[in-house]
């Protein structure tokens, strides 16, 4: 991977658009769009600005190397986990809310209908006076 790959990698696993990169840099966004494009190389000073803002060293932005290439995936691919679980997580909460909702639900009809069956069965209203209050 050569540098305009790795800047495009880095910023994306920052989360970072080329606007809001450009601004900690003190750039245009077109600067950074030609940077990650390979037409043009930042000054040696936004290299190392680079390199501390992403917190990886100027060897590995301007050396080619597997081993880093595989550690930034890496990382990209346990955020990617991380946003997954939390979404699952988020989802597993709005299904016990409705489980919860069921259930005081459920609970109410049967309050009602025991209330209902105690109070005509056990007498203390007669059918036949159910019509005289009208």
């Amino acid at each position: 991977m050569d540098f305009p790959e790795k800047l495009l990698t880095l910023r994306k696993a920052k989360d970072l658009t080329q606007e809001q990169l450009a601004e900690k840099l003190g750039v245009s966004r077109q600067s950074v769009s030609k940077w990650e494009s390979g037409q043009a190389t930042p000054e040696l000073e936004k290299i190392v600005s680079l390199s501390a803002i992403f917190d990886v060293t100027t060897d590995y932005l301007l050396k080619s190397s597997e081993i880093d290439d595989l550690s930034v995936k890496t990382e990209m691919l346990e955020k990617q986990q991380q946003a997954i679980l939390a979404k699952e997580q988020k989802q597993q909460q709005v299904v016990s809310c409705v489980m919860y909702t069921f259930v005081v639900y459920l609970v109410f009809l049967a309050v009602c209908f025991i209330g209902h069956y105690l109070f005509f069965s056990l007498g203390l209203v007669k059918s036949s006076n159910i019509g005289s209050f009208y």
